[in-house]
């Protein structure tokens, strides 16, 4: 085989490959996670440092891959016509074929064989490699990537520059790698790597019900009045601890002769100190108890009760009437699940 074929045979070969590392880099470089490269940064990795520079400076390597992936292209397409008619050209002169019909043919021929080579090797494997193996493709490539965007700085600044300006006009700025995702990219990403085997299902329903936690109003969460379990203020103590020992709740809401709310009390206050045969008033145990309207949303409840250190609050409706009650163990039961009394497995109200 003539020298000439041979060595237009390699460097089809050699461009093809320079195609996939060019779409494998590209591809890479968006799907891997900055917090990763600076995790692998911290653990002493060299390849981490150079691909954080390429990974944060993202247009502009971006612009690197697709300067690169253009270049391969039209060196593959000024290599394939001629190689092939050369490879061919016996053939032709055998069957007698005209010299602009065999030009046509090389042309037809080359041309299915290269992008076959170019979309299979030089696309699609690279491409797929890049998604599933973001983090080692990265570290792999990037170095190369960082050199080729070194020497080609001239040609890629000016493409680049002249990509931002036309865009401008339009209002649309470049965007770096710390665009932050979307609430519902965010779901697609937790759903992925559920999917992947990187979370398992209770760490899957965990996030999903923190997704859940915003959209959640205090109606929807709260204990209904009728099913709330209260103390009197002027209940006798034999009475309160029949009730206590009935309920075994921590926490109880206390109220007047008028069935006004007034407060809460702690059990193991009071049952601490009578144990310790100190004879308070009951007054002493109580607390303040805030009150929510029931359309306020299940996170400003939680900060406010976490600032304040309240674990216990009424709910109300519009007419400022008390509709239920809500406590701590109720809202963190929205994210980790409900939470069992470790005597006798019900839910912890009070």
């Amino acid at each position: 085989m003539d020298s000439i074929i041979i060595l237009n045979l390699f460097l089809v070969a050699l461009f093809i490959l320079f195609t996939a590392f060019f779409v494998g880099a590209e591809f890479a470089i968006l799907k891997v996670r900055m917090s990763r490269l600076d995790q692998l940064i911290a653990e002493g990795n060299k390849k981490a440092v150079l691909a954080k520079k390429v990974a944060h400076n993202l247009d502009y390597y971006l612009s690197a891959c697709q300067l690169g992936i253009t270049i391969t292209a039209l060196v593959l397409g000024a290599l394939g016509e001629p190689t092939v008619q050369k490879i061919l050209e016996p053939l032709f002169i055998e069957f007698e074929v005209s010299a602009a019909v065999a030009t046509i043919l090389s042309y037809i021929i080359s041309l299915t064989i290269v992008s076959f080579l170019h979309v299979v090797i030089g696309e699609l494997a690279p491409k797929t490699l890049a998604i599933q193996y973001a983090e080692k493709m990265t570290l792999l490539l990037a170095p190369a990537l960082y050199w080729f965007g070194r020497i080609m700085k001239p040609v890629i600044s000016l493409l680049n520059g002249s990509a931002t300006f036309i865009l401008r006009r339009f209002g649309v700025e470049p965007a770096g790698h710390d665009t932050v995702h979307s609430e519902e990219e965010l779901k697609l990403i937790v759903t992925q790597s559920y999917e992947g085997g990187e979370i398992n299902q209770t760490e899957l329903a965990y996030l999903e019900n923190i997704f859940a936690f915003d959209g959640r109003q205090l109606k929807d969460i709260m204990i209904p009045k009728e099913e709330m379990i209260t103390l009197q203020k002027n209940q006798s103590l034999d009475s309160m601890l029949k009730v206590i020992d009935e309920h075994e709740y921590t926490r109880y809401p206390v109220t007047s002769k008028t069935k006004e709310y007034i407060g809460f009390i702690n059990t193991k206050e009071m049952l601490t100190s009578l144990a310790a045969g100190r004879k308070e008033d009951f007054k002493e145990f109580m607390h303040e108890i805030p009150s929510y309207k029931e359309t306020i949303s299940i996170k400003e409840v939680f900060l406010k009760m976490q600032q304040t250190r309240t674990h216990m609050a009424l709910v109300t409706n519009n007419q400022g009437k008390t509709v239920g009650l809500v406590t701590m163990e109720d809202i963190l039961s929205e994210i980790v699940g409900e939470i069992k009394d470790e005597s006798d497995g019900n839910e912890v109200y009070a």
